[in-house]
């Protein structure tokens, strides 16, 4: 009998506590992560009353896949253009509590005397606080519809993103061990640096692959080409010198905007769901229950920093994002736990060998506390601020309330100038980086498979043509782009003293292009620098007049811009996403709401001309979605059907009349009292010769026609039962099978039998 591998036996053992555990958990609906912490420490060495898992490296291999697949999941979850939209509020909240907190950690790791790394590392885990435990905190309490859950929501999105970022700085400063500015503003270039490139060349290229591969691409096929591609970009991220976790993130984030996304994220789910699992197991392991006795003080110390100083912290940052002082302390009060990013951030901190063994579970211990004592903190939230607003100075109160006021009703109006400069420095840093990566790749990659192939001299001649055309399309857009905008022309018209600033940052962008041009030609050959600006100069020119290579510059910008695009094109014509239009109405008190016609809707099967929506309710039918389709501005012939989406266009009355009379036209609504009589049944009658059927065809007898009954059977008179056409005779003494429904089958019965007699 052959023997298992340690690693099976491990994962059998892990596994089922983990399962036994999470089903404890949600009897006791208590997060599912604390029942997999509580699997682990029962199947850890520290546990000595359970079998234990033996081979406890492996476990931490499949633990960092289980990383992997978590910022993966996470990526997809998230979109760089919702960020965009999140607005100030939140971004200013989450950036002022990481900073508040990340000091706070950092103090109290100092008053115990643990070492530098310790302290920094402590105040990134007690910065995360756990969106997980929040969300279903907020789900349990029934809160996520009020306002401050919403806040705390985008606040959470914020400092998932922001966590990202910590990771790579924290590694950054553990693998040089140093704090010297320079090396930090050097590691933040670097990490913008490939977060622009991958995220542009990724958004270019992938939704443009999976559309095309789209007719191949099975349920089976998405999932391994969406968890090559995430591997693929863990494989180059750790190349570059960041973490696994970041480029699996930034892989999801790319996917994010992709129409395959809802289906990568649902097929993704189990398999994030079972390493997951064994991550967080693996973050059970690690306890022990010695060292928390050991560090018990730390411990208590740090539970209280976290309540109090994500309160206090937390309510100050809101307040001075512009919220009122009882949706800041709503606020403050339901961030008061750490989470997922706590151990993550902690087992970085392990593997990379910079924390000390105790920081481990300390932090898992103060996990599990605050996550049972956010409900609490969150309740508290209320009589917190009956205290605080009964004891704070009357002048205090005033100022935040007018704070608040101001923050909400001051209209940021961006003018031209800030328009324009925030458009071209946008475009000009991603059309640098994409420019400077194309010259690493030709430089580095290509020239040398050409000086391989070819003489040097023509290897090198076709190096630097290959390289300067791949660059000519984002060079000439580094120049001209923005250069006709609407702002620019307003600019330029408005003010003659506008002129002279613009011709300088023309000149400056034209500028930039040269000096790229002459650094590649000066990485081929060796010439002066008067030489070198000449050929540059004349490339240059080449490059703004030639129409083929502005129409080359067009097209790869709409590509991308498609692309980025596609998911929301594609979530508005099924009408999961209202389409843009619809927020221009609401300045106009006009609205788009959808309605779904019910399946016994009376107006099912009628045109939209028969039911004369405009004349009747002053609404208009902007779209008819049925199943996958989509009808736009449908005409009075188009009919609507059963389960069609219409979307309608309407003042806030006319919807509600529109709202009131679908509701109260449904067909059969007196069906309820007489729902007996609808019953179908079965019934036989023979065939005499007293009756006017005798003789005749079905279609003559008018069974169907005059009683609404249908003859589903004749029976012979030598015993053999046959199915009918509409011309079969219905002959004396044959037996005719009749279904229909009850009161119908009546009539029929009821004239048989008065014939009969």
């Amino acid at each position: 009998m052959s023997e298992l591998s340690p690693l099976i036996i491990d994962l059998a053992l892990i596994l089922t506590c983990a399962g036994i555990t999470t089903l404890v958990f949600k009897r006791l609906k208590q997060p599912l992560v604390l029942g997999y912490i509580v699997a682990g420490f029962i199947a850890s060495p520290h546990m000595p009353y359970t079998p234990s898992v033996q081979d406890v490296n492996d476990v931490k291999l499949w633990a960092d896949i289980g990383v992997i697949f978590l910022l993966f999941a996470l990526g997809l979850e998230f979109s760089f253009k919702k960020l965009m939209k999140i607005g100030g509020t939140a971004v200013i909240a989450a950036c002022s509590i990481i900073l508040s907190m990340i000091v706070l950690g950092v103090l109290v790791g100092m008053s115990f005397g643990w070492e530098q790394m310790d302290c920094i590392y402590l105040g990134g885990m007690l910065a995360m606080s756990s969106t997980t435990i929040i969300y279903k905190a907020l789900d349990d309490m029934g809160l996520r519809q009020q306002r401050f859950a919403g806040l705390v929501l985008s606040v959470l999105i914020i400092e998932d993103i922001l966590a990202i970022v910590l990771m790579v700085m924290l590694s950054t400063l553990a693998v040089s061990q140093n704090f010297e500015g320079m090396e930090m503003v050097q590691s933040v270039v670097k990490l913008v640096f490939f977060l622009v490139l991958w995220f542009v060349v990724g958004i270019y290229v992938i939704p443009s692959f999976l559309k095309y591969v789209r007719r191949w691409m099975s349920s089976e096929t998405l999932l391994i080409v969406a968890i090559g591609m995430c591997f693929l970009m863990v494989a180059l991220a750790a190349r570059a010198g960041f973490s696994a976790a970041f480029g699996a993130f930034v892989m999801g984030s790319i996917l994010a905007e992709t129409v395959e996304a809802e289906s990568i994220e649902k097929l993704v789910a189990p398999v994030k769901d079972l390493f997951g699992a064994i991550f967080f197991v693996s973050v059970g392991m690690m306890v022990d229950p010695a060292m928390i006795v050991e560090y018990k003080w730390p411990i208590v110390v740090i539970v209280l920093t976290i309540l109090l100083g994500q309160s206090v912290f937390g309510t100050g940052s809101f307040v001075l994002s512009g919220q009122p002082l009882k949706v800041a302390m709503q606020c403050g009060f339901s961030l008061t736990q750490i989470g997922e990013f706590a151990f993550i951030i902690a087992s970085l901190g392990l593997s990379l060998g910079v924390t000390s063994d105790f920081l481990y579970p300390i932090v898992v211990a103060v996990s599990v506390i605050t996550t049972f004592t956010t409900p609490y903190m969150i309740r508290l939230s209320a009589p917190a601020y009956g205290w605080v607003s009964a004891h704070l100075p009357e002048k205090w109160l005033s100022f935040v309330e007018h704070y608040a006021i101001r923050s909400h009703t001051t209209v940021n109006q961006e003018t031209n100038w800030r328009k324009f400069l925030k458009a071209v420095l946008r475009m000009m840093i991603v059309y640098c980086i994409v420019t400077v990566a194309v010259i690493f790749i030709c430089i580095q990659f290509v020239t040398p498979f050409l000086l391989a192939l070819l003489p040097a001299r023509w290897g090198n001649v076709a190096g630097l043509v290959i390289t300067i055309l791949a660059i000519s399309p984002f060079l000439r857009a580094i120049m001209a782009k923005k250069n006709h905008s609407v702002e620019f022309q307003a600019l330029w018209s408005d003010n003659r003293f506008n002129r002279a600033p613009l011709v300088s940052i023309i000149l400056f962008r034209i500028l930039l292009a040269i000096g790229f041009v002459m650094y590649v030609i000066s990485a081929y050959y060796e010439a002066s620098v008067a030489l070198l600006a000449g050929i540059a100069l004349v490339l240059v020119m080449l490059m703004i007049y030639s129409r083929r290579l502005k129409k080359h510059s067009i097209f790869i910008e709409r590509t991308f811009m498609q692309n980025l695009n596609v998911r929301d094109r594609y979530e508005e014509y099924r009408g999961d996403k209202q389409p843009e239009y619809a927020g221009h109405l609401l300045s106009h008190d006009l609205h788009l709401s959808d309605y779904e016609l019910p399946a016994d809707s009376l107006w099912s099967g009628k045109t939209l001309k028969e039911l004369n929506l405009g004349r009747l309710y002053g609404v208009h039918v902007a779209s008819i979605l049925r199943g996958g389709h989509r009808i736009n501005i449908p005409g009075g012939d188009e009919r609507i059907y059963p389960n069609d989406k219409l979307q309608v266009i309407g003042t806030d009355d006319q919807l509600s009349a529109l709202t009131k009379a679908m509701n109260e036209l449904k067909a059969f609504q007196s069906a309820d009292s007489d729902w007996e009589q609808q019953e179908m049944c079965l019934k036989q009658f023979v065939v005499n010769g007293k009756e006017p059927f005798a003789g005749k065809t079905i279609r003559q007898s008018g069974i169907r026609e005059d009683y609404g009954c249908l003859i589903v059977g004749i029976e012979k008179t030598d015993g053999t039962l046959r199915a009918p056409t509409a011309d079969s005779q219905l002959l004396e003494g044959e037996v005719i099978w009749v279904v229909g429904e009850a009161r119908d089958m009546a009539r029929l019965f009821d004239g048989q039998i008065q014939r009969d007699t």
